[in-house]
């Protein structure tokens, strides 16, 4: 049964599972939130460990669980699935929708602290706080046991919320993460908007900051494409993290991937890798 603050919009079966799309009322961001739930075959009959997804720019709730190809690998190890969508939408902020990179479906995974973002755009709390409590009170998830990945911009959402929270997620990967946001184009332009104008203040939501400073000790992976034009234009910088990865003695295995670009054909291709690394951590 499930609580009154949260709607069931459609469900679908899906390798012997259940995928669910919900809604609710968010009190961390200010305004109707949306999110995917696949809940594996293992699910029917007893708790099961959740992993989270973080999507990238642009995205919604649905782009994971249409294009990943993740359930089966989820169905596979016995894992429940959860993505939340990429931003709070129709706030009523004024040129919320005007940018792709900026505002709806870019909420970049930080609380903003800077007006007038910092009414709605909160979705950190949202990811580590907020919705874990909404997944363990209504479906059969094994709090103990969650970890976090993501692509892109959720990538980066993903190690960040797995630094400050060592406690809470037992692994963490990331697919094209953008690993140093205080030092890119998109994270300037982002972090200027959501946090303001101190840029000491950033570096508490870098990944590439933040390994220097938190004791994750747990292994991390990374897959990039060596023909992403991102990487390219120097959005990514995965070797700025694994510099700080070599200095701060954090495991890390970043392989690149040759030929391929940022796409979900490049999420797809290496999704049975991730959800194993997970299972690895979750499943014991």
């Amino acid at each position: 049964m499930l609580s009154k603050s949260l709607k069931l919009e459609k469900q679908y079966k899906s390798f012997g599972g259940k995928l669910g799309f919900y809604s609710h009322q968010s009190s961390a961001c200010n305004s109707e939130m949306k999110f995917t739930v696949y809940q594996p075959p293992q699910a029917q009959t007893k708790p099961v460990p959740v992993l989270y997804f973080l999507s990238g720019l642009t995205c919604t709730e649905e782009n994971f669980m249409a294009k990943a190809g993740a359930q089966q690998f989820a169905a596979k190890y016995g894992l429940m699935l959860v993505a939340p969508d990429t931003s709070p939408r129709d706030t009523g902020i004024p040129g919320e929708a005007d940018n792709w990179d900026l505002g709806s479906g870019a909420g970049f995974y930080v609380d903003a602290t800077a007006s007038p973002w910092n009414s709605h755009y909160r979705m950190y709390s949202y990811v580590v706080d907020e919705l874990p409590n909404l997944i363990a009170e209504n479906f059969p998830a094994i709090r103990e046991k969650q970890g976090i990945f993501g692509h892109s911009m959720g990538g980066h959402g993903a190690l960040i919320c797995a630094l400050k929270n060592a406690d809470r997620y037992l692994s963490v990967s990331a697919f094209a993460p953008i690993c140093a946001p205080v030092r890119c184009p998109w994270g300037q332009k982002i972090f200027g908007h959501y946090l303001g104008g101190d840029r000491e203040s950033w570096r508490a939501w870098d990944a590439s900051e933040l390994v220097r400073e938190k004791q994750y000790n747990r292994p991390i992976l990374i897959d990039c494409g060596t023909a992403d034009s991102y990487l390219a234009e120097g959005q990514l910088l995965p070797d700025v993290f694994a510099d700080a990865c070599a200095k701060a003695g954090q495991p890390l295995t970043l392989r690149m991937q040759e030929g391929y670009d940022h796409s979900y054909y490049f999420v797809a291709s290496f999704m049975e890798d991730h959800i194993r690394h997970h299972a690895a951590a979750l499943c014991e």
